[in-house]
């Protein structure tokens, strides 16, 4: 009897306990029972908590507190191995000559938007999903770009190429499908060089596996350029209490310039 007591109260201070960690591990949805995307997230992330608890490194970007923590990577990083981009041999060659110059072409360098998916790869600068029953709105700090996304909605006839494309999304199950087309060819994919033309054709998945984490999976295809269809997969981490600020880059940035003149003047800068 006594034995049943026990369990009894040990259960009643159990479960307040239990409740909280279920509810912060659950997937918040909207009204509509769909998982709500809502909030400001930071890309090529697993670190939980706040934006100042997750990146105390001492790499750019981090605060130097944990020299042991992981480096922030930044848009320039290439994914390698398994990973890296599937080129064909004449456009590997000019990527190849990209990063070996040291990307002094990065269109970001001349203040052009990061496009896709470079702007939600980027792990530096903070990106806002407010999630409508009818569109997703995607509000990015770097570049100061945004996307307004219609749901269950078809490409209009008229597109133009854009840096961003133009993308429509449905829902499949529990994840956001993005289909987005319509780019221009003056964006960079993931990684110094990693260039495109306007065949470029994405397919992105935003999955929210809990209450802090997004698994995010995108899908590049481009036959002018790519022998196969390109995935990438990554994570967005909430960061509860991270505002947007406002990002203005300098426009008279000189350094291209200068490194572009370096190379003519036939100064040995590349790797």
């Amino acid at each position: 009897m006594r034995g049943l007591v026990a369990a009894a109260v040990l259960g009643v201070v159990l479960a307040p306990s239990f409740m909280l960690a279920q509810a912060k591990s659950a997937v918040p949805r909207a009204a509509d029972g769909k998982p709500d995307l809502t909030g400001v997230w930071q890309g090529n992330s697993t670190l939980r908590g706040s934006w100042d608890e997750s990146n105390g490194g001492t790499g750019v970007g981090g605060s130097g507190r944990d020299p042991s923590a992981p480096v922030i990577l930044s848009s320039n990083d290439r994914p390698a191995g398994p990973n890296s981009a599937p080129y064909q041999d004449s456009a590997a060659r000019k990527v190849l000559e990209s990063f070996k110059n040291r990307g002094i072409d990065d269109p970001t360098a001349r203040c052009l938007p990061g496009g896709l998916p470079r702007s939600v790869l980027v792990g530096l600068f903070p990106q806002q999903f407010v999630q409508t029953p009818t569109q997703i709105i995607i509000l990015y700090e770097y570049m100061h770009v945004f996307r307004v996304i219609p749901l269950n909605a078809k490409h209009p006839d008229d597109v133009l190429p854009s840096y961003m494309g133009d993308s429509v999304a449905h829902w499949e199950g529990n994840t956001l499908v993005v289909d987005v087309v319509g780019f221009n060819d003056k964006t960079w994919l993931s990684g110094v060089g990693t260039f495109h033309s306007e065949a470029l054709h994405v397919t992105e998945r935003y999955t929210r596996i809990d209450k802090d984490r997004i698994d995010y999976e995108v899908t590049m295809e481009d036959p002018k350029v790519l022998t196969r269809p390109w995935t990438l997969k990554n994570s967005l981490m909430l960061r509860e209490g991270t505002r947007l600020q406002e990002y203005i880059c300098a426009e008279n940035n000189l350094d291209p310039g200068r490194y572009e003149q370096l190379l003519k003047d036939g100064v040995k800068i590349s790797r």
